[in-house]
């Protein structure tokens, strides 16, 4: 059994090439794989291993000026849901376009998983799902709004072509673990939106706090590892990942036309072009060559 570890936290990194050796080079001493994107307003990522080593590794987070009071959640899983470990340099750990966006200084009101379900069945509140339409596809709270984009970039442009739609209502927003509701709510209280919440620690809290009998959850919730998806109490979910084109898919739709492993599925199979699919399984050869001889292939890391 393995532990998966999702964090973020806002705070200035004066320099964050220099704080990415120590961090990746602690990881790989301890066993730690995942993935951490490190940039000048914060760090995010999901990492897996022991709690021993995940410990270790939360500390020295931690030991960095102002991450401190960084926000964590751990969840199981049966097998190493990452090959390999990486730290990448970004302009933002969640890129969202707006440059005036500053968490640090003022966010949505957060609202406790055990108080969710009241807030967004009142009738005077629209709740906004701000993740990405793959994702809703396979699971969101019940009367949520699907804005319908490819990714979180484009939810600013969403709401000005949409914001008449909510006059006089009050906001909630809600995302997997919380990142994107710490900018998405900043933006709309930059633009004027006074009432507005998101669900603290994100879909995973409340999945792992409120049972299933009495939630407004429906589905399950996709997860940006090799669980690929999970439910209440935040067991894995029955999703798999088409390796093509990156979406969650159920067992049964690899029993569907236009499903071939690592190179289509139902919903990619009209999307490329027979040279992507020519190069996708020449790419799923070289991984099963590499599986055979007990190596792991770069490209499936």
């Amino acid at each position: 059994m393995f532990t998966c570890r999702a964090l973020y936290h806002f705070a200035p990194i004066a320099d964050p090439a220099a704080t990415r050796e120590p961090l990746l080079r602690l990881c790989e001493e301890n066993g730690i794989t995942g993935s951490l994107l490190l940039a000048r307003e914060g760090i995010n990522g999901t990492i897996a291993g022991s709690v021993a080593g995940l410990d270790k590794v939360l500390a020295h987070i931690r030991a960095l000026p102002g991450f401190a009071d960084i926000a964590w959640k751990d969840s199981p899983a049966s097998e190493q849901p990452f090959r390999r470990m990486k730290v990448k340099l970004k302009k933002e750990i969640v890129t969202m376009g707006q440059p005036d966006v500053d968490p640090t200084l003022k966010v949505g009101r957060y609202v406790e998983p055990k108080d969710w379900n009241a807030l967004i069945l009142s009738p005077d509140v629209a709740v906004i799902d701000t993740r990405n339409d793959y994702e809703v596809a396979i699971g969101t709270f019940t009367g949520a709004i699907d804005p319908q984009t490819e990714s979180f970039r484009e939810f600013p442009d969403w709401w000005e072509k949409n914001k008449d739609r909510f006059h006089n209502k009050r906001i909630a927003m809600f995302c997997t673990g919380g990142i994107r509701c710490e900018k998405s709510t900043n933006w709309l209280l930059s633009q004027g939106v006074e009432d507005v919440f998101h669900l603290h620690g994100g879909i995973l809290k409340y999945l792992e706090e409120v049972p299933a009998e009495g939630s407004t959850w429906e589905g399950e919730c996709f997860v940006f590892d090799n669980r690929v998806s999970v439910g209440h109490g935040l067991k894995e979910g029955p999703h798999v990942l088409c390796h093509a084109c990156r979406r969650p898919i159920l067992p049964a739709d690899m029993q569907r036309p236009g499903y071939e492993p690592g190179v289509s599925c139902h919903h990619c199979v009209d999307e490329t072009s027979e040279a992507d699919k020519a190069r996708f399984r020449e790419r799923q050869k070289q991984i099963a060559l590499a599986e055979a001889r007990g190596e792991q292939h770069l490209r499936s890391a």
